[in-house]
């Protein structure tokens, strides 16, 4: 893994010039795309310009031409190796392993969107291995001055059903900054940190239930439009989006 690391960071260094970024340093994961990089992986991207923020860039091709590689993950929950029941300043700078489970950063999802134009697709897979995704034509989030609020539109349907829309234009809420609409905190009652209303249909952030787990109320890493259940934790999620040209 190491090994690999290292190259994916030489490559991405020797591709710089063919970027087109005002440094020539590589914004998200669809410059290094555009620039020839097909391998998934590792990569050091610069969303705000100056310091590099590593991620992982899905580089397989969805199928249509839109939807090619370049997928820069913005969240990730594979195994439950890492807490995600965190502080309001860890999910704005980022945290976790960029290996395996890791949330990008409010901060970085805003400097990534408040210029260009990007789509979201959200990966889900279940513990029978069964696959489905939700896609988003259009996904933007906010200045912190603003709560990180989140934009988010044109669904499409891979089978997951559409439960982020109901999300679209909340701030982000974590146990220690409540900022939506309930008249309790959402992140403390559900263990988790998201764009909350009152409360949720995604939960992507919650507890790694490992399966289904009814005992205590909508806490799991769940979609509900897809089980139709807030009892059911998913084995892995990914938060994924590609600038739209």
């Amino acid at each position: 893994m190491a090994l690999m690391v290292f190259l994916a960071v030489l490559f991405s260094v020797v591709l710089m010039s063919g970027c087109s970024t005002d440094e020539n340093m590589p914004v998200d994961c669809s410059d290094l795309y555009k620039a020839g990089q097909k391998l998934s992986g590792i990569y050091s991207i610069y969303p705000a310009g100056g310091f590099p923020v590593w991620v992982y860039c899905d580089m397989i091709s969805k199928g249509k031409d839109e939807d090619k590689g370049g997928w820069t993950v913005i969240q990730r929950r594979m195994d439950g190796s890492v807490n995600f029941y965190r502080p309001w300043n860890q999910y704005k700078r980022g945290f976790g392993n960029v290996e395996s489970e890791y949330w990008l950063g409010l901060e970085n999802m805003y400097q990534l969107t408040r210029k260009r134009k990007y789509m979201l697709r959200v990966d889900l897979e279940d513990f029978t291995g069964k696959k489905v995704f939700a896609q988003y034509s259009s996904f933007s989030v906010g200045p912190e001055t603003d709560g990180y609020k989140l934009l988010v539109s044109g669904f499409k349907d891979g089978g997951a059903g559409d439960s982020l829309t109901y999300h679209n234009g909340m701030k982000f809420s974590t146990y220690d900054k409540d900022q939506d609409t309930w008249s309790n905190n959402c992140a403390k009652s559900f263990l988790g940190a998201f764009w909350y209303k009152a409360c949720h249909y995604a939960n992507p952030n919650g507890v790694y239930l490992g399966g289904e787990d009814p005992t205590i109320y909508a806490i799991g890493n769940g979609w509900y439009h897809w089980k139709k259940s807030h009892a059911v934790g998913l084995k892995s999620i990914s938060m994924k989006i590609k600038r739209v040209s």
